[in-house]
């Protein structure tokens, strides 16, 4: 029995769709068989666990105190760290919480990851995840009868629009009122009610330092199943105005950052890293170059690159190969369903047998390359609208800076870890953030990492965190 996420998404990306619950299945109240499957497949998609006693213990504390103050008091929820650099947390409606390390190393107090928490618990007590599946069940099934009985699929296609627009709103609604519920959670829990809205502007300022906000099209915005943080931040706050007494609720800065010192920062240097438009894998000993302004995300399955207009994009990725089939012939047995691969050309990529050729759909050009190294080949994919001068230099570019790795390379690609750091008079953001191992922009992100604004002085005494390598 497959079972539904009830998640927020803090990175603004989607989990992969999985079966919905029957509308008068009852709530799990434990991990049967089917659910641990589910745990252990969604655990192992999203990075795998990861381990940390303080952190964990934490966790578990701070939902022992949450569960009691939430609508369904006696539920009880089991929290999971994923070994991940980004920002996200959702839950399964057995009571499964997840949370990444990249998560926790963004939040400041122990009432920001309540705050998360709350929110997370709230979806399952409202039975969120169930409720959107039975909108889009209900929707898929009027698709189908328009198209099929009524054998009209224009009409169908309509319908499918106009409830893609209805599920985006009812998602929205969903998070908003998952807020609302969790400030509401946190603050008969005894902590900060304002520590959600907190965690949510730290959200949105990590967001731009990481260069992921940049959806500006109206139409992804008003599609989108998740509010703006602005809006999301303005209703926390209001929220938190409406719970709050005049007895503040805890905050536990020191007792939260104590948790998660030394925990990883970033990507896994096992899983290759990340450094601007830069590609390393020590492990499999390859990098590359994105062009110029690219963003690049390294996830289990592939390297994806942007341009900032969305006009051009490239992933890289490995396959197997049997060591007799020739690169060219691998390149025109075609890899985009429907398209033949054209001007296929073998040739060398700094010592390295590769081959090139070019493909064209309906809206976008592709040059393609394969590479191999070793055992292994490479398929190095650029997409884009045109087929300019300049988006052919782009790829050659990116497709020239693909090397081994040198030694010396390898051994200084090392993990970085969150540590702490007690403030001394006359220090300050600049000299702090100089002593960070930051991978770029490191006055920016000492800020972004510790919920500070520019020109704000640090506070003799108090305990902020730093990024450090091994």
């Amino acid at each position: 029995m497959a079972l539904l996420l009830a998640g927020c998404a803090f990175d603004n990306s989607r989990l992969p769709d999985t079966a919905p619950l029957p509308p008068a299945a009852p709530r799990l109240t434990g991990l049967d068989r089917a659910a641990s499957r589910e745990h252990q497949q969604l655990v192992t998609a999203l990075g795998g666990e990861y381990r940390n006693a303080r952190a964990e213990q934490l966790l578990q504390q701070v939902v022992a105190k949450l569960a009691p103050a939430s609508d369904r008091p006696a539920e009880s929820y089991r929290v999971t760290i994923l070994n991940s650099p980004t920002v996200n947390a959702f839950a399964l409606p057995t009571g499964n919480v997840y949370v990444t390390r990249g998560l926790l190393a963004l939040a400041n107090d122990t009432s920001e990851i309540a705050g998360v928490l709350a929110h997370e618990i709230a979806h399952v007590t409202a039975r969120h995840a169930v409720a959107r599946a039975e909108m889009e069940q209900r929707s898929m099934l009027v698709s189908r009868v328009v198209s099929e009985v009524l054998n009209d699929p224009a009409a169908s296609e309509q319908v499918r629009d106009e409830t893609r627009l209805s599920i985006a709103g009812f998602s929205r609604a969903q998070e908003l009122e998952a807020d609302r519920i969790g400030v509401r959670t946190i603050a008969k829990a005894g902590y900060d009610p304002y520590g959600a809205a907190r965690f949510l502007v730290s959200l949105s300022r990590n967001a731009e330092l990481n260069g992921s906000s940049s959806r500006s099209a109206q139409g992804q915005n008003f599609l989108s199943t998740h509010p703006t943080t602005p809006e999301r931040v303005s209703q926390a706050i209001a929220a938190a105005r409406l719970v709050g007494s005049t007895r503040a609720g805890a905050a536990d800065r020191n007792a939260y950052l104590n948790a998660i010192n030394g925990i990883a920062y970033g990507e896994d240097p096992a899983d290759g890293v990340v450094q601007g438009r830069r590609f390393q894998h020590p492990r499999l000993g390859i990098t590359f170059a994105g062009p110029e302004g690219f963003q690049l995300d390294n996830t289990a399955q592939a390297v994806f690159g942007v341009s900032p207009d969305g006009s051009h994009a490239l992933r890289l990725d490995a396959v197997e190969l049997p060591p007799a089939q020739s690169l060219r012939d691998f390149l025109a047995s075609g890899w985009i369903e429907g398209m033949t691969t054209q001007n296929i050309a073998e040739t060398t990529i700094n010592g390295l047998p590769a081959a090139t050729g070019t493909t064209q759909g309906k809206e976008w050009y592709f040059q393609l390359a394969a590479i191999r190294v070793d055992g292994a080949v490479y398929r190095l994919v650029y997409a884009s609208r045109d087929n300019s001068t300049a988006t052919m230099r782009a790829f050659r570019q990116t497709l020239a800076s693909f090397r081994r790795l040198s030694t010396h390379e390898i051994a200084s690609i090392r993990p970085r870890r969150i540590a702490l750091i007690t403030a001394q008079p006359g220090d300050t953001p600049e000299s702090l953030a100089s002593r960070m191992s930051a991978p770029d922009r490191p006055l920016e992100r000492f800020l972004v990492l510790n919920g500070l604004t520019a020109g704000k002085p640090l506070t003799p005494g108090w305990i902020y965190k730093i990024i450090t390598e091994e």
